[in-house]
């Protein structure tokens, strides 16, 4: 797949370019610039990034690194079995369980949220730093809901990183599932309230909690653009119809009477 010139491999991360130490350079070279596609299009266009993710995985399926980034592009593409393959691999690579979670919303995709949450009760758990542990959290409320349990989501949701004022990178995802939960179970003032607060935290637009919570208020958006097509459309001229054929020869016909005449004058 064609990498645009401007892409080095050099953007990559410093842990990852200690890992592709153990390639020859040349292909440790072409390992990064596709690796860092595939960061780039991760999110804009999963598709290109799960390309570049295979092409990464051909050329060194041995690196960590790889079967990691491997694994996200298949996530963002809802492969949720190859996903979890690639992150079970990174795992036994580094031994590191920052890919719990992730690896239990697999399961759920899989349509196994039992599966998930034995993987929210496991020790591994224990070892996640606290932005892992409130992610597991995530994952365990959304298995809930996954079986028909939005009161035991609602209760899995409540602890002291969603009770707390200061505004924590995971803050507004928190505060929004809370919401959401309370809103499916049917405690519309309560999710009004949280989808507000998850507004205040969602400092860069990561959440729709704005949208849900004008929807709850009864607001509605006007597309503006759309307004103003259908105005520059309804003020077109509307093209004039072609003369029919019996109107062509009647005129035609007046035509050549009008030539006659002329001639005997």
């Amino acid at each position: 797949m064609p990498i645009p010139e401007d892409v080095t491999g050099d953007e990559i991360d410093k842990d990852v370019r200690q890992e592709l130490q153990s390639l020859p350079k040349t292909l440790a070279e072409d390992v990064a610039r596709n690796l860092v596609m595939v960061a780039r299009l991760l999110d804009e266009d999963p598709e290109g990034a799960y390309g570049y993710s295979r092409v990464a995985l051909r050329l060194a399926s041995r690196v960590a690194a790889v079967r990691e980034a491997a694994g996200f592009a298949a996530y963002a593409n809802q492969k949720y079995g190859e996903a979890l393959a690639e992150f079970r691999a990174a795992k036994r690579m580094t031994g590191n369980i920052d890919l719990w979670p992730v690896m239990a919303d697999c399961e759920r995709g899989l349509e196994r949220p039992e599966k998930a949450l034995d993987m929210a009760g496991a020790p591994e758990v224990h070892k996640l730093d606290k932005a892992g542990q409130v992610e597991m959290r995530l994952v365990a409320a959304g298995a809930r809901r996954d079986l028909g349990q939005l009161d035991a989501a609602i209760v899995t949701l409540q602890s002291p990183e969603l009770a707390a004022n200061a505004v924590q990178p995971w803050t507004a995802r928190l505060r929004y599932a809370y919401a959401d939960a309370l809103l499916a179970a049917g405690r519309e003032s309560e999710a009004r309230e949280w989808f507000a607060k998850a507004v205040e935290a969602d400092r860069d637009g990561s959440t729709d909690a704005s949208d849900r919570l004008a929807e709850l208020d009864g607001v509605e958006f006007v597309d503006a653009m759309a307004g103003d097509a259908e105005e520059a459309e309804n003020d077109q001229v509307p093209a004039s119809d072609p003369p029919k054929a019996d109107e062509v020869e009647d005129q035609d016909e007046v035509e050549d009477q009008g030539q006659v005449e002329n001639d005997k004058d």
